[in-house]
């Protein structure tokens, strides 16, 4: 019985046992299932996309997010993504009307993309999710187009070509307003070219190349003016200045050898009278005892004289020299400095007929600009127009005689027609009167007599016949017999009458009442005999 109970107790606790590990197992095997249904419905949103929840969402139509990873619900939930990467959108626009009635070419790109604000990611989580690249692109495109005519609408081809700021402002802030309305925000605008049909554009950037290149033409007319001058006034100074130091250099060497003739001759002044005074010395003294001793005394003094007289003449000579150069340095300086002043004033007046011929071709151009580039506008305007209308009355005149020619050749054909029938119909007269030959003129006279009859009867048709007034001599032809002619014109007219009414009836033509008129007699019915009473 123990054992009994111990294996009862065993066998219990092996299944105890059992249980536990399939519970821990189920547990395990639960767990991990929730583990990869969660794994599987959690998803991830990369850096380049927006992952767009919708279902359960609360009280909007979508979640968006950018980064990160959510959890989306089975059944009552799904998901999308949809693509941040930029879109370029080539839009050939041409002919949009500007705002002074010139229809211009502006050929762009535009680079748009989904944005990553809220509000915009709402937007086009409702009106773009689920489209390609090319849908995208093609409502981008539409809303494009229809913006920038309307931005050209409202500007001239001036502020176009001139205020590109303006002009791409007004474009990025109505395009960029319209396509945040499905999502989009505009990241580039290039505008590759801007031209247009009557040529406007491409004068008024010859205009403004022609307005810089004769500004630079006066700039550098005033900077060479400015060089001219400078130089001018340099050699100027230059020359002054050298003949001032030549002056001085001049003056100085005079004043130097003027200062040594002078002592020079004051030296030989001081040694002749050292001379003469030891002389007269000593002819004083010999003087008295000789009279030898007195002419050589006189002598002596004589030649002193001279020598004296010939030492104050050098000096005054050498006095007069000095001047005589001192005025001639001051005549080639006067010289030197007029011609300074000849050179600077041909430079001052060169400078100016070169400013007078700036300002000339200043003058022209802006007369060129103000009053020649209307009017050559205009010229160009009224050639075109002439031409236009030269060659609409060219046309019309070509129209015109194609016309009248193809008239002319239906007629001439309808006639060649006529006469090739009547010819036939001729030929095949003459065929059937071949036996008789003279049948066929008179038949064709025949055929012609009621034209014929018709013309004659037109030349009487429009008179007036009141009466006939007759004058005759009475007498018959030869003076015999009761008949005359006026009876024989009457019986012979009266005779005729009623051939002519049967040509003008056959003719379908009414004669004047003067001519009478034929009255057609009708038979008298037969007239029924009396009854004789035995009907």
């Amino acid at each position: 019985m123990d054992r009994t109970l111990t294996l009862a107790q065993s066998g219990s606790g092996m299944g105890t046992g059992v249980v536990i590990i399939v519970a821990i197992a189920v547990v395990l095997f639960l767990v991990f299932f929730c583990l990869m249904f969660y794994a599987t419905r959690y998803k991830r949103c990369p850096s380049n996309r927006i992952l767009v929840i919708w279902g359960r969402s609360g009280n909007q139509s979508a979640k968006c997010y950018h980064g990160g990873g959510r959890f989306v619900w089975p059944v009552i939930q799904d998901y999308g993504f949809m693509s941040l990467e930029p879109l370029s959108i080539d839009i050939p626009l041409e002919g949009a009307l500007s705002l002074n009635n010139i229809r211009v070419n502006v050929p762009s790109t535009f680079t748009v993309g989904i944005s990553k604000s809220p509000v915009m990611m709402a937007n086009a989580a409702e009106r773009l999710l689920g489209l390609g690249a090319a849908q995208i692109r093609e409502q981008a495109q539409d809303i494009i187009l229809g913006q920038l005519r309307l931005v050209i609408a409202t500007l001239s081809i001036e502020e176009i070509n001139t205020d590109r700021e303006k002009f791409m402002s007004l474009i990025n802030e109505n395009v960029a307003q319209e396509i945040n309305k499905i999502g989009l925000e505009l990241i580039n605008v290039n505008i590759r070219d801007i031209t247009d049909e009557s040529g406007y554009i491409v004068a008024i950037g010859q205009r403004a190349a022609a307005e810089a290149i004769n500004r630079a033409k006066v700039e550098v007319a005033g900077q060479e003016r400015e060089g001219a001058v400078g130089e001018a006034v340099a050699v100027r100074e230059r020359n002054v200045r050298v003949a001032e130091e030549r002056a001085m250099a001049e003056k100085g060497q005079k004043a130097a050898e003027q200062t040594q003739r002078v002592e020079v001759a004051r030296l030989e002044a001081e040694a002749v009278k050292g001379e003469v005074e030891s002389k007269r010395d000593l002819e004083i003294a010999t003087a008295e005892r000789t009279a030898e001793t007195v002419a050589a005394s006189k002598r002596a003094e004589r030649e002193q004289r001279v020598q004296v007289a010939s030492a104050e003449a050098s000096a005054v000579e050498g006095e007069n020299m000095s001047s005589a150069k001192v005025a001639e340095s001051n005549a080639q300086l006067a010289e030197i400095r007029a011609e300074a002043k000849r050179r600077s004033d041909v430079a001052s007046a060169e400078a100016r007929q070169k400013i007078f011929l700036a300002e000339r071709e200043e003058e022209l151009a802006r007369l060129a600009k103000d009053e020649l580039a209307p009017q050559e506008i205009e010229k160009k305007r009224i050639e075109i127009e002439a031409e236009a209308v030269a060659e609409r009355e060219r046309r019309e005149a070509r129209g015109e005689a194609d016309a009248t020619l193809a008239k002319y050749e239906a007629e001439a054909k309808g006639v060649q027609q006529v006469l090739e029938a009547k010819a036939e119909g001729y030929r095949q007269l003459v065929q059937a009167c071949a036996e008789n030959p003279q049948v066929a003129p008179t038949l064709l006279m025949i055929e012609q007599l009621p034209q014929l009859v018709a013309e004659q009867v037109k030349a009487i048709s429009n008179l007036k016949i009141d009466k006939i007034t007759v004058w005759d001599s009475g007498r018959g032809q030869n003076g015999e017999g009761s008949r005359n002619a006026t009876s024989d014109f009457l019986s012979g007219m009266i005779g005729s009458l009623p051939q002519v009414h049967e040509l003008a009836k056959q003719a379908g033509i009414d004669l004047p009442t003067a001519l009478g008129k034929v009255v057609e007699h009708e038979e008298p019915a037969p007239t029924s005999r009396p009854s004789d009473g035995n009907a």
